[in-house]
Protein backbone atom coordinates (compact mmCIF):
# COMPACT_ATOMS: atom_id res chain seq x y z
CA UNK A 1 0.00 0.00 0.00
CA UNK A 2 1.38 3.37 -1.02
CA UNK A 3 1.76 5.90 1.76
CA UNK A 4 2.85 9.51 1.31
CA UNK A 5 3.78 12.15 3.86
CA UNK A 6 4.13 15.76 2.77
CA UNK A 7 6.14 18.26 4.77
CA UNK A 8 7.91 21.59 4.44
CA UNK A 9 5.00 23.97 4.24
CA UNK A 10 4.90 27.22 6.15
CA UNK A 11 4.37 30.96 6.10
CA UNK A 12 6.65 33.05 3.92
CA UNK A 13 6.67 36.48 2.36
CA UNK A 14 6.16 37.18 -1.31
CA UNK A 15 9.36 36.48 -3.27
CA UNK A 16 10.73 33.95 -0.80
CA UNK A 17 11.23 30.20 -1.29
CA UNK A 18 10.09 26.93 0.25
CA UNK A 19 10.96 23.33 -0.44
CA UNK A 20 8.27 20.72 0.07
CA UNK A 21 9.08 17.06 0.63
CA UNK A 22 7.00 13.99 -0.13
CA UNK A 23 8.23 10.85 1.62
CA UNK A 24 6.91 7.72 -0.09
CA UNK A 25 6.66 4.20 1.27
CA UNK A 26 5.16 1.07 -0.22
CA UNK A 27 6.49 1.58 -3.74
CA UNK A 28 9.95 2.46 -5.08
CA UNK A 29 9.92 5.70 -7.02
CA UNK A 30 12.53 4.64 -9.53
CA UNK A 31 10.17 3.80 -12.36
CA UNK A 32 6.91 5.58 -11.55
CA UNK A 33 5.54 9.09 -11.86
CA UNK A 34 4.95 11.35 -8.89
CA UNK A 35 3.12 14.63 -8.87
CA UNK A 36 2.02 17.62 -6.82
CA UNK A 37 -1.30 19.39 -6.78
CA UNK A 38 -2.66 22.22 -4.66
CA UNK A 39 -6.05 23.26 -3.44
CA UNK A 40 -7.56 26.25 -1.74
CA UNK A 41 -10.52 25.18 0.42
CA UNK A 42 -13.73 25.69 -1.50
CA UNK A 43 -12.00 25.73 -4.87
CA UNK A 44 -11.06 23.05 -7.37
CA UNK A 45 -7.80 21.15 -7.10
CA UNK A 46 -5.09 22.55 -9.35
CA UNK A 47 -2.33 20.62 -11.08
CA UNK A 48 1.17 21.79 -10.19
CA UNK A 49 3.96 19.48 -11.38
CA UNK A 50 4.68 15.90 -12.36
CA UNK A 51 7.94 13.96 -12.58
CA UNK A 52 8.26 10.72 -14.51
CA UNK A 53 11.10 8.95 -12.70
CA UNK A 54 11.30 6.38 -15.49
CA UNK A 55 12.86 8.83 -17.94
CA UNK A 56 13.25 12.04 -15.93
CA UNK A 57 10.62 14.02 -17.80
CA UNK A 58 8.88 16.75 -15.85
CA UNK A 59 5.90 18.96 -16.56
CA UNK A 60 4.48 22.05 -14.89
CA UNK A 61 1.29 24.03 -14.92
CA UNK A 62 1.56 27.47 -16.45
CA UNK A 63 1.17 29.42 -13.17
CA UNK A 64 4.24 27.77 -11.65
CA UNK A 65 6.40 27.19 -14.71
CA UNK A 66 9.83 28.78 -14.27
CA UNK A 67 9.38 29.20 -10.50
CA UNK A 68 8.80 25.65 -9.21
CA UNK A 69 11.00 22.59 -9.70
CA UNK A 70 10.00 18.99 -9.03
CA UNK A 71 12.82 16.57 -8.32
CA UNK A 72 13.94 13.39 -6.66
CA UNK A 73 17.46 12.62 -5.52
CA UNK A 74 18.86 9.33 -6.75
CA UNK A 75 18.60 6.63 -4.11
CA UNK A 76 15.94 8.46 -2.12
CA UNK A 77 12.28 7.56 -2.02
CA UNK A 78 11.36 11.18 -1.48
CA UNK A 79 10.21 13.73 -4.01
CA UNK A 80 10.66 17.45 -3.64
CA UNK A 81 8.99 20.59 -4.86
CA UNK A 82 11.28 23.60 -4.80
CA UNK A 83 9.17 26.74 -4.90
CA UNK A 84 10.94 30.01 -5.66
CA UNK A 85 9.67 33.54 -6.06
CA UNK A 86 6.49 32.65 -4.23
CA UNK A 87 3.43 34.83 -4.67
CA UNK A 88 0.30 35.28 -2.56
CA UNK A 89 -1.74 33.37 -5.14
CA UNK A 90 0.44 30.31 -4.46
CA UNK A 91 -1.22 30.05 -1.05
CA UNK A 92 -2.88 26.64 -0.82
CA UNK A 93 -2.62 23.18 0.65
CA UNK A 94 -0.10 21.22 -1.38
CA UNK A 95 -0.49 17.48 -1.93
CA UNK A 96 1.64 14.78 -3.52
CA UNK A 97 0.63 11.45 -5.00
CA UNK A 98 1.78 8.48 -7.01
CA UNK A 99 -0.23 5.52 -8.24
CA UNK A 100 2.83 3.29 -8.18
CA UNK A 101 2.27 2.08 -11.73
CA UNK A 102 5.50 1.65 -13.71
CA UNK A 103 5.63 4.30 -16.42
CA UNK A 104 6.72 1.72 -18.96
CA UNK A 105 3.15 0.43 -18.92
CA UNK A 106 2.05 3.64 -20.61
CA UNK A 107 4.35 3.27 -23.61
CA UNK A 108 7.83 4.35 -24.61
CA UNK A 109 7.30 8.02 -25.35
CA UNK A 110 9.24 10.49 -23.19
CA UNK A 111 7.22 11.50 -20.15
CA UNK A 112 4.38 9.07 -20.74
CA UNK A 113 4.13 8.45 -17.01
CA UNK A 114 2.84 12.00 -16.52
CA UNK A 115 0.24 11.82 -19.27
CA UNK A 116 -3.20 11.55 -17.71
CA UNK A 117 -1.45 11.45 -14.31
CA UNK A 118 -3.97 13.59 -12.45
CA UNK A 119 -6.94 11.68 -13.83
CA UNK A 120 -5.29 8.39 -12.82
CA UNK A 121 -4.73 9.64 -9.28
CA UNK A 122 -8.35 10.77 -9.03
CA UNK A 123 -9.52 7.30 -10.08
CA UNK A 124 -7.14 5.33 -7.87
CA UNK A 125 -5.00 6.31 -4.94
CA UNK A 126 -5.97 9.88 -4.18
CA UNK A 127 -3.66 12.41 -2.54
CA UNK A 128 -1.66 12.64 0.69
CA UNK A 129 -2.72 14.65 3.73
CA UNK A 130 -1.18 17.84 2.40
CA UNK A 131 0.99 20.63 3.77
CA UNK A 132 -0.13 24.24 4.07
CA UNK A 133 1.75 26.94 2.19
CA UNK A 134 0.87 30.55 2.97
CA UNK A 135 2.46 33.47 1.14
CA UNK A 136 1.92 36.94 2.50
CA UNK A 137 2.26 40.06 0.38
Amino acid sequence: QVQLVESGGGLVHSGESLRLSCAVSGVPLDYVAIGWSRQVPGREREQVACLDNYDGASSYSDPVKGRFTISRHAGENTAYLQMDNLRPDDTAIYYCATDGVPSSQFGDLYGNGCLDFYARISRTTGWGQGTQVTVSS
